[in-house]
């Protein structure tokens, strides 16, 4: 059996049941995806590169200057004199500088003008605290009795090149920039010994360390550019999307406010339209009854039967779309009382037993026992059983059977179903049945064909009455309409002793 709920049915014939795709938006996300797969390039971060560079030196500002003075404070007690305490302070100040350049840039607006520039005095004072390792390469203590010195300057050269390489990876160059003249000084100092094993030794280690740190750079800078462009395309990508929810947004407001225009302009023309067709209907049957005259031509007398036959057929469907506009529109409104769902269906079934019975069709009433009342309108239901009773009557072919059936719900609600062995609906036309002025290919075939707001307007009244409508069918089998009522809308004793005043509940 085909099954939509009607809730999901839209009167443009959407099946809300599939999400909508809006191919804008997944256009959007397709070109960030592919704009994340691509390679991001350094160029394109320099300013934001350059900023954290800055922020880093900042921070550790005080890194390298706490390793000079260890080192200082282990010579002094090794027997070094006033030369280490001199290249401390030498090399101290000239961190010193460094971190007062980059405080100085972070208060400065870096504009994308000069971002080539300030690289370039980085890349100086980097060059400048060279100097002091330097230095600290040339240092000499022969009283000190300390035989591998060397070989200690290597080692806290290449802490110093670890350090360098952590902090300064937004500026790659910065460890071959600061640390190739301090190396090349330790071999121009170490050159008369190399062949010493361990000399020879130490050499390669600056060098390979030289070279090992400064792809540590590279690697720690390639990922903070790829962090960099991973934010860069995730703010445009929550940018992009949230433009375009905003136009959906906007969009579905307009259509929303078109529509209630819409369905509050069809509502307020209830007494326009109907004054002048009544008009047209009086006549014509004055005409037609020729009341105040023979008319002694019969074409005339067939004109006015059809203008009369016509009228009554606008009117009608005038009243169906006003009924459904004014739901629609939030201007229905419920006269609540204490109903009895079985006393509407029999009423129903006397007003639909003479159309029935000349199509030889038998309606069959089936109603659970003990039902109770419940608090609804009593027009708007009997509108419902009306509507449904007389799809099923007319499209259940002679001969046939219409189930009208009224019960309890597994919750305790109740349930009212109009059942037909009809020919059946279409799985793929359901939605259309549900739509405002839909019709279906079987409709459109017969010859009793509709306004094709009967359904729309049964699925409105239900839900102004807090129920759900679904929809049944199989070709050649028939078509089953059901309505089902929240247990809520159940009379209670307290409920039937109020049901003498009316409460008026918009919908």
């Amino acid at each position: 059996m085909a099954l939509l709920d009607a809730s999901h049915a839209d009167k443009n014939i959407v099946d809300r049941r599939k999400q909508p795709r809006n191919r804008d938006m997944s256009v959007v996300v397709r070109s960030a995806r592919e704009r994340l797969m691509q390679r991001p390039k350094t160029e394109h971060f320099e300013r934001e590169l350059l900023f954290m560079h800055t922020r880093a030196l900042i921070i550790n500002a005080a890194t390298i200057p706490l390793l000079i003075a260890i080192v200082t404070v282990t010579s002094i007690f090794a027997g070094f004199g006033q030369q280490m305490i001199i290249w401390a302070c030498f090399s101290i100040c000239l961190y010193a500088l460094l971190g007062l350049l980059a405080r100085q840039i972070n208060r400065t607006s870096i504009s994308d003008g000069h971002i080539h520039q300030w690289h370039l005095v980085y890349l100086l004072g980097h060059f400048v605290t060279g100097i002091g390792w330097t230095y600290f390469i040339f240092l000499q203590c022969e009283v000190c009795g300390i035989s591998q010195f060397s070989i200690i300057k290597a080692v806290v050269l290449i802490l110093a090149m670890a350090i360098t390489a952590v902090f300064s990876s937004a500026l790659r160059l910065a460890v071959p920039i600061a640390f190739t003249l301090p190396i090349l000084a330790y071999i121009s100092a170490v050159s008369d010994s190399l062949g010493d094993p361990a000399q020879a030794t130490m050499v390669v280690m600056l060098l390979a360390g030289l070279t090992f740190f400064y792809l540590v750079a590279t690697r720690l800078n390639y990922s903070v550019v790829l962090t960099l462009a991973l934010q860069a395309e995730k703010d445009a990508l929550i940018a992009e999307l949230e433009t375009a929810n905003a136009m959906s947004d906007e969009g579905r407001r307009r259509a929303e406010e078109a529509n209630l225009a819409k369905s509050r302009f069809l509502a307020s023309m209830s007494h326009e339209l109907r004054t002048p067709l009544n008009a047209i209907l009086g006549f014509s049957e004055v005409m037609v009854r020729e009341v105040l005259g023979p008319i002694e031509n019969a074409t005339y007398r067939e004109y006015a039967s059809d203008i009369h036959a016509s009228g009554e057929h606008l009117l009608n469907l005038i009243n169906e779309i006003l009924d459904l506009s004014r739901v629609e529109a939030g201007r229905h409104t419920l006269s609540e009382d204490a109903v009895m769902l079985t006393e509407i269906a029999d009423e129903c079934i006397r007003m639909m037993s003479l159309k029935a019975r000349n199509k030889e069709i038998t309606l069959i009433a089936q109603f659970e026992s003990g039902m109770l009342p419940m608090m609804g309108d009593e027009r708007s239901l009997r509108q419902i059983l009306l509507n449904l009773m007389a799809n099923a009557v007319k499209f259940t072919p002679s001969k046939g059977k219409v189930y009208v059936k009224i019960g309890w719900t597994a919750g305790g609600g109740q349930y009212l179903s109009v059942r037909d062995t009809g020919p059946g609906i279409p799985a793929d036309e359901i939605p259309i049945v549900l739509s405002a002025f839909g019709q279906g290919s079987i409709a459109i075939k017969t010859a009793e064909q509709g306004t094709g707001l009967g359904l729309p307007i049964v699925q409105a009244l239900v839900h102004v009455h807090d129920g759900e409508f679904h929809l049944f069918s199989k070709l050649r089998e028939g078509t089953e309409a059901l309505a089902t009522f929240p247990r809520s809308r159940i009379a209670t004793s307290a409920g039937k002793n109020k049901s003498s005043s009316q409460s008026q509940k918009a919908a």
